[in-house]
């Protein structure tokens, strides 16, 4: 994940929550970059929940923030990924893998 990509998705969650800029920050920049370390280094598949259960934990205790507080704003943000997933798969399916017919196939699946 790019800085620019880091700083829309802390735009959206401060645009969609009532935290301020800077907890928002840390909370992202610390989970997301735990599961961009994640998706790094396994090649492993996670199921989403599960992932983001992991990752919660995670920013719980790197952050020391509430867990109801870490919950919201990743969850914000994994709404935005999931937003940003399904643009990519529209326009560039090659760039995940897929092939222009597969997104019919996926219609019920989650991303991740």
């Amino acid at each position: 994940m790019t800085d620019q990509e880091l700083n829309r998705a802390i735009q959206y969650v401060t645009a969609s929550t009532s935290y301020g800029r800077d907890t928002v920050a840390e909370i992202l920049k610390t989970g997301l970059g735990e599961m961009t370390a994640l998706a790094m280094q396994s090649s492993e598949r996670f199921e989403r929940d599960v992932l983001l259960e992991y990752v919660c934990q995670w920013t719980i205790k790197r952050t020391g923030q509430t867990e109801p507080l870490v919950r919201e704003i990743l969850g914000c943000a994994s709404r935005w990924l999931d937003e940003v997933y399904e643009e990519i798969s529209k326009h560039q399916p090659e760039v995940l893998g897929l092939s222009s017919d597969d997104d019919d196939d996926d219609k019920g699946a989650e991303s991740v």
